[in-house]
């Protein structure tokens, strides 16, 4: 690819605000409950003024599990958008979960096809140290890079990065999965069951800075391309455990806890038994920790996340035309056909 290449991408018309994914992550509840506020306040004149205007669909993704405060109720939403899950026969005693996930993939789908939105933002807390980061399965997802670049020039006071997830399509399991283009803002630390007015703030402004990117792009701005920074998730570790109980037998070393994203290298202290021994990082290679002590994780068997560093090249882009866009759809419709 040419530094200088100009990639004409199509308008992106619909987009997609989800909260409550994880019924404990509160900012994402909150702040979409306030948009859907707002929305109500809009009137018809200032709809009309705005020749730009995005439909922007507010969406509290998991109603059962925010009324209790839980992750999730029967099993975990986040989970549940692979297309198996979401081809696959349904019975009367299916989890929850999975009957919301067909309902959210018949709103903002379905997954794969032209009718899809064309972009969700899936909002989530996270109990690390993370700061802002946008979690997408592609790293050439060029609308999903532009804006994650645009933000760390929009937020420079707000650390933000950009996690790939190498998995297919097909075997992509999240919510933003169902989009046409899709990530998720993940922003910590913020303990489940609770908001913390920073932690909120940033993902409003982070919202509303997103929003703003596409109504630019949608009128036809060139943005110009360059290098980013992409976090490629390597592997997840696991806490030592018992052989027989499997219960855990340490904790992330004092020395590694709150460290998201700076380099571990081998030897570095890694876990703390409960005896007091310092156990260290055994891999061959440094790497970039991050999830590092994640609450929700716990059950999931995983204690931190590795990835490495990658510079990425990004076009610079501009929207399509309407005869570049009638090209693009029976493109598209192709594509999936085959």
């Amino acid at each position: 690819m040419e530094v200088d290449e100009l990639v004409c991408l199509p308008r992106l018309p619909r987009v997609a605000v989800c909260g409550g994914t994880h019924g404990n992550e509160l900012s994402g509840v909150y702040l979409v409950r306030e948009l859907l506020k707002m929305e109500k306040k809009v009137t018809k004149e200032e709809e009309e003024e705005d020749d730009d205007r995005v439909s922007v669909l507010m969406v509290l993704s998991n109603p059962r599990a925010m009324l209790q405060c839980r992750r999730y109720v029967d099993t975990d939403l986040n989970r549940c958008f692979t297309r198996a899950t979401l081809n696959g026969p349904v019975s009367d005693v299916a989890p929850y979960e999975i009957t919301r996930a067909l309902e959210l993939n018949r709103m903002l789908g379905p997954k794969g096809s032209p009718a899809a939105v064309d972009l969700v933002c899936d909002l989530h807390n996270t109990t690390a140290n993370m700061g802002l980061c946008l979690i997408a399965y592609s790293d050439c997802d060029w609308i999903c890079l532009h804006i994650f670049k645009n933000l760390q020039r929009e937020m420079p006071d707000v650390p933000i990065r950009f996690i790939h997830f190498d998995v297919s399509s097909k075997e992509s399991y999240s919510l933003d999965s169902v989009g046409k283009h899709g990530f998720a803002m993940e922003i910590g630390p913020q303990p489940h069951g609770v908001v913390r007015s920073n932690v909120y703030t940033a993902m409003r402004v982070g919202v509303q800075n997103m929003l703003d990117w596409v109504r630019f792009f949608n009128s036809g701005t060139i943005f110009e391309g360059g290098f980013v920074e992409v976090f490629s998730m390597v592997k997840h570790i696991d806490y030592p455990r018992d052989r027989d109980t499997r219960t855990i037998t340490a904790a992330i070393h004092p020395q590694l806890q709150d460290r998201d994203f700076c380099l571990l290298h081998p030897g570095d202290p890694l876990f703390q038994t409960f005896s007091g021994e310092t156990l260290p990082y055994k891999g061959k290679e440094p790497l970039y920790p991050f999830f590092i002590n994640e609450c929700a994780y716990y059950e999931k068997g995983i204690a931190l996340s590795l990835a490495r560093k990658r510079r990425v090249m990004i076009p610079s882009i501009r929207v399509q035309t309407e005869q570049e866009q009638e090209s693009y759809v029976q493109e598209f419709t192709s594509e999936e056909e085959e």
